[in-house]
């Protein structure tokens, strides 16, 4: 019992000598650099039908939340982070290739597509029908006219107001276009206005 006892006594006063692990440098923040990348591969994340994409959107404050338009296959969704998508546009669209995404940074429920591939080809290049929006995060989708716009380059909704919204139209293809040019509405999309034109051959991007 003695040496039991003497032996838990040499055990105490030895404890405060044994040395614990040696603490973890603390990792600065922003300490991210370009080295911190050279090991990265990019990787297809789908989704694996739908053709083409020449738009995609993430949303502000949802990092896991993406929309992604197609050549032919319409409109695409993720919430986390690619690992599954999911068409959110079938039987809304009555064309289905999409040239321009915007989702509100105020509203993340407003999300406006302009119709067409922007980026024209020689061999082939799908036209749209104008601009659709959805109010509800893609669940749902209305037209909101600009039907002869045919390729829409780009939408941009001011950052703080998602009924102000600006739409650049390519116009068609393959000939003069009064429909080109930069186009405005500041109700969501019930009216619109040609903010900028320059001749009916000079299309916005």
């Amino acid at each position: 019992m003695k040496s039991i006892l003497s032996i838990l006594l040499a055990f105490l006063m030895c404890s405060p000598f044994v040395q614990s692990q040696k603490k973890k440098k603390s990792i600065k923040k922003n300490s991210v650099t370009n080295e911190s990348f050279n090991n990265l591969n990019w990787r297809n994340i789908g989704p694996f039908r739908g053709g083409r994409s020449v738009t995609s959107e993430g949303v502000v404050k949802e990092p896991s939340t993406f929309y992604m338009g197609t050549t032919g296959g319409g409109i695409w969704k993720t919430v986390d982070n690619g690992m599954q998508w999911k068409n959110i546009s079938d039987g809304f669209l009555k064309t289905g290739t999409v040239g321009a995404i915007a989702v509100s940074e105020s509203d993340p429920n407003v999300v406006v597509v302009g119709m067409g591939e922007h980026a024209a080809r020689g061999v082939m290049t799908s036209m749209g029908d104008g601009v659709y929006k959805s109010e509800d995060a893609g669940a749902t989708w209305n037209h909101l006219g600009l039907d002869f716009s045919r390729h829409i380059a780009n939408v941009e909704i001011h950052p703080s107001n998602p009924d102000l919204i600006y739409v650049a139209v390519q116009g068609a293809q393959y000939g003069p276009s009064s429909e080109r040019g930069i186009y405005r509405t500041k109700n969501g999309g019930k009216t619109w206005k040609k903010v900028l034109y320059v001749s009916d051959i000079t299309g916005a991007a």
